[in-house]
Parts: C-alpha cells; sequence; structure tokens
C-alpha cells in the first residue's frame, strides 16, 4: 500500500506556488485551502449530470430508537428529551499514546457500530460529523468502514479523536489511511481514481468511547452520521432562479482583527475563518461561551469567544482550524444546538435554509477577479450566508473583512454560487486544482420549530 500524502505537506505547497504568485489572503482556511490544492485524483468524478438531489446522500443516527439499533459492547443508549449513547460499563481498558504530547495513558472504552447504511449515492467522498459532550476524563473516536463497488471492503478509517477540550487528549485527524483504492485527507473519506467507476455503496460507522479508568465519568454522543457524494466534475455551475429576499441577523466577526493573537493555533487569526464562521452562526442562535470557559483569553483582546472557537477547532495533527467536523462538534457543545456538514446542490438550497431562519457556512475558493468586491483571492476560505437581496445576490458575513463593521457583504448570485459549486478551478497559474463542491456546515437547534424540521427533513439531516 502507497501511504497518501500528508494533506498539510499539499497544503504547504500549495500556499508557496500562491506566495509566487501573489494570491494568498488572510482568508484562507488550512483544511479547504488543502482540498483545493490535493492530487486530482482525489477530486470527485463522475459521469453524473448536474440534477442535484441524487448527488449527496445524508444520513444520521440520533434517535433513541437508532441507539439501540446499532451493536452496542459496553455502550448504553440513554432515553429523554436528547437521546444519547453512553458508557453503560467499561469493555476493556486500552492505553493511547497521545502522538502530540507523546504522553501515555490507560482508558476504560466502550463501542458501538452502527448498522449497515447503503448510500442512496455511490460515492466518491464522504465526511462524517457527530455531535457530543466529553466532560473532563474523556474523549471519542468515530471510525468509518465501507464496501465498494468492486464488491470488496475498506479498511476501519479512524475519522477522528476528538474532545471539546484538550486537557486529556488532543484532538486531532489521522494522517497516512489508505488502502489503495481510497484515502483519508483529514475529515474526507475519498476514492483515489473516481474516474475508474469505483465507488463506496455503503459504509457503517464505529463510536469508541473512552473515560479515565477507575471513574464513572462518561460522553454521551447524541448525533453521528456521514454525507456521501458523487459531485461531477465542472469548472463552472448555471446561477440559480432567485426565490428570496431575506437576511437573518447574525452577528459579525472579523478573522483579521485577531492576526497575530495565539499563533500556536493556526497562525492566529488570518487562518480564522472556519471558527469566525461558526462563532457568528452559534450566537445567532443565542450561545455563548461562559466565563470560566474564556479564563484563558487575554482580557485586553477584542472578542475572545472568537480565540476560543480556534482553540476549540484546533486539529493538531492538521495544523489548523479548518477541520469540517470539529466545527461542526464545537458548534454542537452548546446547549440544545446540533450540527451537520453537508453538501447542498445550489442557492435554491440556501434559500430554503434562510427561509427557515437557518444560516450556513460555506466552503469555497477563488482568484481575486472571480469575486467582485472580494478585494483577495484564496486557495480556500469558509464565510457565513445570511441572505439574499432582491437582486438574488448573496448576503454574506465575510470573515475575511478589516473590522467587525465591515464583514457584511454582497456578493454577485452567478460569481457566488460558482465558486462554490464548482469542483475543479485554476489557481493563479494556470494549474487545475479541486473545488469543494457546495460543502457546507449547518447549526441548528436540537429541537427545531416544526418549518425547520421540514426543511432538514427534506435534506436528510433529520
Amino acid at each position: 500500500m502507497n501511504s497518501p500524502t500528508s494533506r498539510r505537506t499539499v497544503l504547504n505547497a500549495a500556499i508557496a506556488a500562491a506566495v509566487t504568485a501573489g494570491t494568498v489572503s488572510t482568508a484562507n482556511s488550512a483544511t479547504a485551502a488543502a482540498r483545493s490544492a490535493a492530487p486530482e485524483a482525489a477530486a470527485p468524478r463522475s459521469a453524473a449530470t448536474d440534477g442535484a438531489a441524487s448527488l449527496v446522500d445524508n444520513h444520521f443516527w440520533h434517535t433513541y430508537t437508532d441507539w439501540r439499533c446499532g451493536s452496542g459492547a459496553g455502550t448504553r443508549a440513554v432515553a429523554g428529551r436528547r437521546p444519547g449513547l453512553v458508557i453503560g460499563h467499561a469493555e476493556g481498558v486500552t492505553d493511547y499514546t497521545d502522538p502530540h504530547t507523546g504522553q501515555t495513558a490507560t482508558w476504560e472504552y466502550a463501542t458501538w457500530t452502527s448498522p449497515v447504511h447503503r448510500s442512496a449515492v455511490p460515492a466518491t467522498e464522504v465526511i462524517a460529523s457527530w455531535n457530543a459532550d466529553t466532560p473532563a476524563g474523556t474523549w471519542i473516536q468515530i471510525e468509518l468502514q465501507g464496501s465498494y463497488s468492486d464488491d470488496t471492503a475498506t479498511p476501519w478509517y479512524v475519522m477522528g479523536r476528538w474532545a471539546a477540550g484538550d486537557g486529556d487528549i488532543r484532538r486531532t485527524s489521522v494522517d497516512d489511511q489508505g488502502d489503495g483504492k481510497s484515502s483519508i485527507w483529514t475529515d474526507t473519506f475519498s476514492v483515489d481514481d473516481a474516474a475508474s467507476g469505483l465507488r463506496l455503496v455503503s459504509y457503517r460507522l464505529r463510536l469508541t468511547l473512552h473515560r479515565t479508568q477507575g471513574t464513572r465519568v462518561t460522553p454521551t454522543v447524541w448525533r453521528v452520521g456521514a454525507m456521501a457524494s458523487d459531485i461531477p466534475a465542472r469548472f463552472t455551475v448555471p446561477a440559480s432562479t432567485p426565490g428570496l429576499v431575506r437576511e437573518l441577523p447574525v452577528p459579525r466577526y472579523s478573522q483579521n482583527v485577531h492576526v497575530g493573537q495565539y499563533p500556536e493555533y493556526d497562525n492566529g487569526g488570518e487562518a480564522w475563518c472556519s471558527p469566525t464562521s461558526s462563532q457568528m452562526i452559534i450566537e445567532y442562535w443565542g450561545r455563548k461561551p461562559s466565563a470560566e470557559d474564556l479564563a484563558w483569553v487575554d482580557p485586553a483582546l477584542a472578542d475572545p469567544q472568537v480565540c476560543h472557537a480556534a482553540r476549540s477547532t484546533y486539529d493538531y495533527q492538521y495544523e489548523g482550524c479548518g477541520n469540517w467536523p470539529f466545527n461542526a462538534a464545537y458548534a454542537a457543545t452548546y446547549d440544545e444546538l446540533s450540527a451537520a456538514v453537508t453538501r447542498l446542490s445550489s442557492l435554491t438550497d440556501l434559500e430554503t435554509l434562510i427561509r427557515a431562519g437557518i444560516p450556513a457556512i460555506t466552503s469555497q475558493s477563488f482568484l481575486k477577479e472571480e469575486l467582485t468586491g472580494a478585494g483577495y483571492g484564496t486557495s480556500g476560505h469558509l464565510m457565513t450566508v445570511i441572505g439574499f437581496t432582491e437582486d438574488g445576490d448573496v448576503i454574506a458575513n465575510d470573515p475575511a473583512s478589516p473590522n467587525n463593521d465591515a464583514v457584511r457583504r454582497v456578493y454577485k448570485r452567478q460569481e457566488w454560487e460558482n465558486i462554490w459549486l464548482r469542483t475543479k478551478r485554476y489557481d493563479a497559474n494556470g494549474r487545475v486544482r479541486s473545488g469543494t463542491g457546495g460543502v457546507c456546515y449547518l447549526y441548528f437547534p436540537a429541537h427545531p420549530t416544526p418549518s425547520q424540521r421540514r426543511v432538514l427533513k427534506s435534506f436528510g439531516l433529520l
């Protein structure tokens, strides 16, 4: 087996090339940039036509029945207002040496394995996401194992080792996972050669819940699942027809206010587009970190919650704050808030969400001249979509702004839709790079209104 190239190595090469071309902006998201710079074999390819709903399959386990239908070894399903999965008894013990601290500790553990989910979309990519509570002395591991269209199976791939804090383990993705047919690129399962026609047709997820040996404390997992997709190779995407005029009152935070702050977390604010966007939408839903949560931040700094979001989403392997599922998991640590990573097919989908009062965080990459009014180019950037103008243009809270007041932007609909939905693009040197193909994070109440529930269910998120 040939080990896939580290995405951090890929990112460094991309940044070096972009610096030479003069296109890197402070908006760069580490994870999004690496996806944009990843080898072309990792980009989704298929003969599928645009049409969209059939290109993405979302499936999540989150009800009491869901937890009881899985196969548990030491885990226990808990009923109630927000059903979850906990450690009922320790199934065994294991030693874990944290690769980022070098420290070895012994942990009790219990496991839960989902039923096999046969995806409605034979997939080139799969991204898992989860919502959990990990009190001090606990952490969780999420794994994926799937079946290919050639009747062979993947190994168990680690999709994340995660804790809300960083006192017990350093949350981390795992590099160098592959079987010659697929690879894990930080947080994304990807078929190595999608042009071959090979697809992942089904998968199951395994949760391992860990706790300090000899204690009764337990993590609680409320939700786990994945988005499987097969997005066609495309440089351009036709603009959708405008259908909504509305703007949601989402708070505005600039990542650039934090340039130079806490550089141990992805070089400080210049790379904090993802956690800054996450914090905006978390606060739109009325949640904020407590004074205790923020006690570590220099009180002289503005918007300390953005610094906290960066620390809480930082992937110690990737050395960045742009891990998509880690951002969603951070959002879901707040009371009664759920989160998922998915793909959408058009701005019409975003209009449907905005109409229901649900903003979105979107991932895109572009040259300066491809997005009028941005004033920068980027190999990967996250921003929030909060509404649409009378002309159908996108109202975005763009954290790549000089200050909080400047965060609200209006971007041309066709330009914005294209840079978000395309899977291929040209960089400043004329080389073909991959695009994110409509990736977004959605944060929403664990108990949504009836109209929100209908919309979320229509996207397969409930």
